[in-house]
């Protein structure tokens, strides 16, 4: 069942000014990152001034014991998401390339973790989804790759109940995908994990044209036979973002006319 009412902590994130997003940023950041990441987690971000402190606010109040690195890659952004990512202490490195597949790239080879984790730079992240994300990995060397579900921040006047009843057609789909067509159109880049030293060796990122970087990666992962793809239930893996992609695709309605559409292709 999808969330109807929003978590308490998106709450209170959204409630923080900028000033207070970015001491707590920096606060949180010291005690994740323990020195000898066994994860990392990679942000590409153009143009997220306005979301990025509240995206890395919810990531860094993750509890876990693992020593966690966060790198954050500035795709050719024009406001000020580096700076604002600097002050936090959280690494910031520049990919000039543009395009989030050179992003993930980027880093991909930065990154000194055994496990990454996607992210976006537009999204809000449950208190206890990094362990949520990569215990499974660590449990079974027979998954390749695991990833979660994401769920709408309602916007305008656009109830959250309209999101969820959107979200719950769309979780159809999604099986109908699984089980009679292709898995890997069910992974995002805002929600999945992986081993680095299995990434590299399918040339990380680099799909061919029409294909989106996060699912090709998948089904490479799947079809080099690193193990299956494992998709996380739990409600403690569910990102919340924004949607922008809905409102570029013509809005809900259309949104989801073209995913129907596109499931049966």
């Amino acid at each position: 069942m999808r969330p109807i009412v929003l978590p308490a902590y998106i709450g209170v994130l959204q409630g923080l000014d900028k000033a207070t997003l970015s001491k707590q940023v920096q606060q949180h950041y010291s005690r994740l990152y323990k020195g000898n990441p066994l994860v990392t987690i990679v942000i590409p971000a153009y143009n997220e001034a306005e979301n990025i402190l509240t995206t890395l606010c919810s990531i860094t109040q993750n509890t876990t014991l693992k020593s966690v690195e966060v790198i954050v890659v500035n795709n050719n952004s024009t406001d000020d998401t580096a700076a604002l990512v600097s002050a936090t202490g959280v690494p910031c490195i520049t990919e000039l390339t543009p395009g989030v597949k050179h992003a993930r790239n980027a880093g991909l080879m930065a990154a000194k973790g055994k496990y990454i984790i996607n992210a976006d730079a537009d999204s809000i992240y449950p208190p206890t989804w990094i362990d949520t994300m990569i215990d499974p990995l660590e449990a079974d060397n027979g998954i390749a790759l695991s990833y979660g579900k994401f769920a709408f921040l309602p916007t305008g006047n656009t109830p959250r109940f309209i999101y969820c009843m959107y979200e719950s057609v769309a979780d159809i789909l999604r099986l109908y995908k699984k089980w009679f067509k292709e898995e890997g159109m069910n992974v995002y880049g805002c929600n999945s994990a992986f081993r680095k030293e299995h990434c590299l060796q399918v040339d990380g990122y680099e799909h061919p044209p029409g294909a989106n970087e996060d699912g090709w990666l998948a089904v490479k992962l799947r079809n080099k036979g690193f193990g299956r793809l494992h998709h996380v239930s739990s409600s403690k893996a569910i990102v919340w973002t924004v949607d922008r992609h809905l409102q570029n695709d013509g809005g809900l309605l259309k949104a989801f006319l073209m995913r129907v559409r596109n499931a049966g292709k």
